[in-house]
């Protein structure tokens, strides 16, 4: 019995946020890269590209974030969610290149360090900083619920740290007239960015590879599914995620004799839904081993590209 649902979130939160976020951060890149200019700043120059990536990882933010509430269609079947993933290694890529780019000119800094303008350095960090903490306030809550959120959140975090360093290279300087200071924070900047980056990029490829979601482990849910009274066995099982906090399960379910499939296939799919959040699973309900070549390629079949509709568990008697 199949029953049509649709795979894009029902709610989409936290895009007004992203709008603020997104209004904000523009605003002030446009004074940043003058500052930086007018005050030969390398590690401001190095806040306002991560401010110039915050943007744009806010524009596809939100992109992604509209997209991914479309409705599934005759050649989307799962809809759009995945641009939550895409988003993030769009995001991702930027960061290496900017950390990059700011690491190659600090080296050549390191020769000969520049004249800073200390003061013009200061202000523009400081206005950064407020900037940074209010769209930090706006971009938190989605921050663990949807890796695109992540990704924004991420940039925005990694700015505010820039702009707390650039605030106290500038008092530095100041005092000191060490003009080293600048250069030197910005590969801080970068060597603190580039890491946080690859763990964005990783949860989502493994997202786009069909991987297991993060926080569930296979070899529990087997188990779970194996301690429910009236499984004799589980195989063919699979678990991925249509985006970063939407988990789908597939599974052939081998039920002991005499046992009501309908009633262990609601049994199994409770279970899921509370100990593991699994609210997507397509249960196949066997009486028996499959050993049989035609079962063997009813099989192939039924995983080919996740091709189920995950809307409810179904019971296909054997």
């Amino acid at each position: 019995m199949g029953h049509d649902h649709s795979h894009a979130p029902s709610e989409i939160r936290h895009e007004k946020p992203l709008w603020w976020a997104l209004g904000l951060t523009a605003t002030f890149l446009l004074a940043e890269v003058v500052g930086a200019f007018l005050t030969n700043s390398l590690a401001l120059l190095s806040d306002a590209a991560h401010m110039a990536t915050d943007t744009l990882a806010l524009t596809v933010a939100l992109v992604a974030v509209r997209l991914s509430r479309r409705p599934p269609d005759a050649r989307r079947t799962y809809g759009y969610a995945r641009m939550e993933a895409i988003g993030a290694v769009i995001n991702g890529g930027l960061l290496f290149v900017v950390a990059g780019y700011i690491l190659w000119e600090a080296a050549q800094r390191f020769r000969q360090p520049p004249e800073v303008a200390s003061t013009g350095m200061l202000a523009i960090a400081a206005l950064g900083l407020i900037i940074n903490l209010i769209s930090m306030r706006l971009l938190k809550a989605g921050a663990g619920e949807n890796l695109n959120m992540k990704g924004a959140y991420l940039e925005v975090w990694s700015d505010m740290l820039g702009s707390v360093a650039v605030i106290i290279g500038a008092v530095t300087i100041r005092l000191t007239g060490w003009q080293i200071v600048d250069p030197i924070l910005a590969v801080l900047i970068g060597l603190w960015v580039l890491p946080r980056t690859w763990i964005l990029l990783r949860e989502a490829f493994n997202v786009l590879m069909e991987g297991v979601p993060k926080g569930i482990d296979l070899a529990r849910v087997r188990q779970a599914m194996q301690r429910t009274p009236g499984v004799r066995d589980i195989h063919d099982l699979h678990v991925w995620a249509l985006g970063s906090s939407t988990p789908a399960l597939t599974a052939h379910v081998v039920a002991e004799g005499g046992v009501d499939a309908d009633a262990l296939r609601v049994a199994l799919s409770r279970r899921l839904e509370e100990e593991f959040a699994i609210h997507h699973s397509t249960l196949q309900m066997e009486s028996g081993h499959c050993g049989a070549a035609s079962c063997a390629e009813g099989t192939r079949h039924a995983h080919a590209g996740h091709d189920h509709d995950h809307g409810h568990s179904h019971t296909h008697r054997h």
